[in-house]
């Protein structure tokens, strides 16, 4: 028989703990060499050894070996590859993600953090020029590495994955790549963390922004059809879909590192219309979200490296904040210590509470769970604002909370304290839907 809890509100949300911080200086020497490598195009030559991205996808893949080595085969590399063909790659090109996979207790639950190898300059399909691609995106791909070098040395329920894609700028084809691998292969993707143009702090104009980082969700998912969105529409969960979701743990563990950046939450799924490798994954359903700087300085963007009446263009190291990517990468590497180690999040979970002014909200047992955390807050905000922790119930009687005025969600929490993603409170199924499976 079920067990119920009844309890008064009155908590509020605590802060994350605190992280370890990743080094500026080898991030810095991460991107340095990134842009040795000349273009990281991905119509460049991929057998050149020295230049191109065949040579820098070669030296992502020995930084994992190096770093699996150091946590004694914690950490194992690979490849995937498929071919593309495309409007920026019309006679198809072979593209290639290199993966440093950490296997958890629970190795099907993967947590994704990613960002683009590959780089271009004015004209998309120039392969011979040099495309330095400092910022856009060998930062991305030094958050990955750094989150490798230091999540590596704990161990975690979920499967980790830090993927460094190729094709991006082609169409995002790594992405795609990765999303499909992961639908293939059967992973329960908790979370996938997009890093791209993530490492200056002073944008276009001269605009000094070094104070947070853009953090994009969707609120309605993608991957809903007609009837779920109709349905979430109904329940008032436009904010709070699993990627809103993701974005709003962002927030609140970027909220507890001292001397750290705000996340700042974009409630849309990427920048006014442009997007990155987070998107292939939002359409097959998974909770995805994209980082990126504060102010973008589009001088330094997809351009040859010039200089024209006195502006230096090209996306060159010189115009980037390592202090800042440290910072952006304690924020990644945070929340994957969280998400990592909490359990996943709960399904199933309900309210009821039409005509009364008690709300009861249900749930299913998680495993690994030794608790779960209940979340409310007025209908008129963003954010969780009060919490109820329920122990050896799956079953919790708010009073005096009423369902018309009020928002409800359920995370799983484990013994060390790490939290899930918040499930938002939808109503029951009628029994006429579980009857016939709708």
């Amino acid at each position: 028989m079920r067990k119920v809890l009844m309890l008064a509100p009155l908590a509020l949300v605590s802060a994350g703990p605190a992280v370890e911080q990743p080094s500026p200086l080898r991030m810095k020497a991460t991107v340095s060499t990134l842009v040795g490598f000349g273009t990281r195009h991905s119509l460049s030559d991929p057998n050149d050894p020295k230049r191109g991205i065949g040579a820098a996808r070669a030296w992502a893949k020995a930084q994992f070996n190096a770093i699996g080595a150091a946590c004694g085969g914690c950490l194992t590399s690979e490849t995937i590859a498929r071919d593309f063909t495309g409007p920026r790659a019309p006679n198809g090109v072979n593209i290639v993600d290199v993966l440093g996979v950490q296997k958890g207790t629970d190795p099907d639950r993967v947590v994704i953090i990613g960002g683009h190898i590959d780089s271009i300059v004015g004209d998309v399909m120039d392969a011979k020029a040099d495309a330095p691609g400092a910022n856009d995106d060998a930062s991305g791909v030094a958050v990955v590495l750094e989150a490798a070098r230091i999540l590596s040395k704990r161990k975690f329920r979920a499967t980790i994955v830090y993927a460094v894609f190729s094709g991006e700028e082609q169409g995002l084809w790594g992405g795609k790549l990765l999303a499909d691998t992961a639908k293939e292969r059967g992973w329960k993707v908790t979370a996938m963390l997009n890093n791209d143009i993530v490492g200056n702090s002073v944008g276009q104009g001269g605009v000094v922004a070094n104070k947070s980082v853009r953090v994009f969700s969707e609120g309605i998912r993608e991957s809903e059809d007609l009837k779920g969105g109709l349905a979430r529409r109904m329940n008032g969960g436009e904010d709070d879909g699993p990627s809103r979701a993701l974005a709003k743990t962002v927030d609140q563990v970027a909220a507890g590192i001292p001397g750290g950046l705000d996340a700042f939450i974009v409630r849309r799924p990427d920048r006014f219309g442009r997007g990155g490798d987070h998107l292939p994954f939002l359409e097959l359903g998974y909770p995805a979200v994209r980082f990126t700087v504060a102010a973008e300085r589009w001088d330094g963007q997809h351009q040859y490296v010039r200089t024209e009446n006195g502006v230096a263009y090209g996306d060159t190291i010189d115009k980037m904040d390592f202090a800042y990517l440290a910072k952006v990468a304690a924020i990644n590497i945070a929340t994957i210590r969280r998400l990592a180690a909490a359990p996943a999040a709960p399904e199933g979970v309900t309210v009821q509470g039409a005509l009364s002014r008690d709300t009861t909200v249900r749930w299913q047992a998680v495993p690994g769970a030794v608790k779960y955390r209940v979340h409310w807050r007025r209908a008129d905000t963003q954010n969780w604002t009060v919490v109820r922790d329920v122990a050896g119930a799956t079953e919790l009687v708010l009073k005096n909370v009423p369902i018309d005025d009020n928002f409800v969600g359920v995370s799983a929490v484990a013994a060390d304290g790490s939290e899930s993603l918040v499930t938002f409170a939808g109503p029951a199924p009628r029994p006429s839907e579980l009857k016939t499976g709708r």
